[in-house]
């Protein structure tokens, strides 16, 4: 019978857990997509988008991302919302006086935790990639694609030994500015090339440096030679120097896996985004047992204020947290901060409020 009770118990929380997190999600997408099509509506119809992309391509692409985006912050509020009650109503009390231990109790709010963060995980990795590409592409066709690169001494290795510089780079032309290649057998450079531009040739896809100046090395004399045009291939697209807005968001497991070891190789130096956003993809899931723990310690203890009281903690520590997560990021992109330990920082830090929370509930 005790075997029975307690699993019964544990559907009764994770069937309470599950539906509120649900219900949480499927109110703020509703509440968000109707803000966004009151701001995009105007683009809608001036640029005669098709209904259809409107609907598969964009909102329909816009559900799993930001489901995916909110899902720590509303597995926490979640847990609060019905924990609190159930421990206004003695509901906590009852369970742990039938005999239940609070490790026992805290079971299925990780099973729980589990199906979410599982969820998660593959919806970063594998679902939410092309569905990422093709709201981006609705976005760029129908609402706005105004990006301008702006960056400056642009330093590329393109392999071992190559290595590119430009001035800047035009993304709407295709153009670099002031460009140079360089060759290098170990440390001794062997031939150089410097440009006046190189552009991209959209119908051969290939590079053609032009006005160029080029001092070839690599035998017992220099030679010399200057020309208005040469086609080149290298180690590079357009799309390197294009919009990096949500690019590595488009990126599945194994794609940005393998784009990272490629910038890696070229020695590109944002490297630090890509490697973020594939560790956001695993730290954030984890999230999901952490913020769990949190809920559940502040939740199941009976404190003056009420539901109220619960709710403005939960929402103090869960901002705390994004905010962190935040800070730390943007400390690996500026400062080059270890991109592992920046993502992770968070996790293991509220890991260790999470257990002080835990004991103290307990108790």
């Amino acid at each position: 019978m005790a075997i029975k009770y307690i699993k019964r118990i544990d559907q009764y929380i994770i069937k309470k857990y599950l539906g509120t997190f649900f219900l949480a999600i499927a109110l703020i997408i509703s509440i968000s997509m109707i803000f966004d099509v009151s701001e995009n509506i105007d683009d809608f119809i001036t640029k005669n988008a098709p209904l259809k992309a409107i609907i598969l391509d964009y909102y329909l692409n816009f559900i799993p991302y930001y489901a995916n985006l909110f899902s720590a912050l509303f597995t926490f509020i979640a847990v609060i919302f019905f924990t609190s009650k159930m421990a206004y109503n003695s509901e906590i009390i009852a369970i742990l006086a039938s005999g239940v231990s609070y490790k026992r109790l805290m079971r299925p709010y990780m099973i729980a935790s589990g199906v979410i963060a599982l969820m998660s995980w593959v919806l970063g990795n594998f679902v939410i990639p092309s569905a990422t590409e093709a709201r981006v592409n609705f976005r760029n066709t129908y609402i706005s694609n105004d990006y301008v690169n702006v960056d400056k001494n642009i330093h590329r290795q393109l392999e071992p030994g190559m290595y590119v510089y430009m001035q800047s780079y035009n993304n709407k032309l295709d153009v670099g500015y002031r460009f140079s290649l360089e060759r290098f057998d170990g440390k001794r450079l062997v031939s150089k090339i410097m440009a006046e531009s190189v552009k991209w040739d959209r119908e051969r896809k290939k590079w053609v440096i032009q006005n160029f100046y080029e001092r070839d090395m690599h035998g017992p004399q220099e030679i010399i030679r200057s020309g208005t045009a040469m086609d080149v291939s290298l180690r590079m697209l357009p799309a390197d120097f294009g919009q990096q807005n949500a690019k590595e968001e488009t990126m599945d497991y194994r794609q940005i896996n393998a784009y990272i070891k490629d910038l890696k190789l070229r020695g590109v130096d944002n490297v630090a985004r890509y490697e973020q956003e594939n560790y956001k993809r695993t730290a954030g899931p984890v999230s999901t047992f952490i913020l769990s723990v949190i809920g559940v310690s502040l939740a199941s203890r009976r404190m003056r204020g009420g539901l109220g009281i619960h709710l403005g903690l939960g929402l103090l520590l869960s901002f705390s947290y994004i905010m962190f997560m935040q800070v730390s990021t943007i400390f690996a992109v500026k400062v080059g901060f270890n991109s592992l330990l920046a993502v992770w920082l968070p996790n293991m830090i509220y890991s260790l409020i999470a257990i002080g929370l835990y004991r103290w509930a307990s108790k």
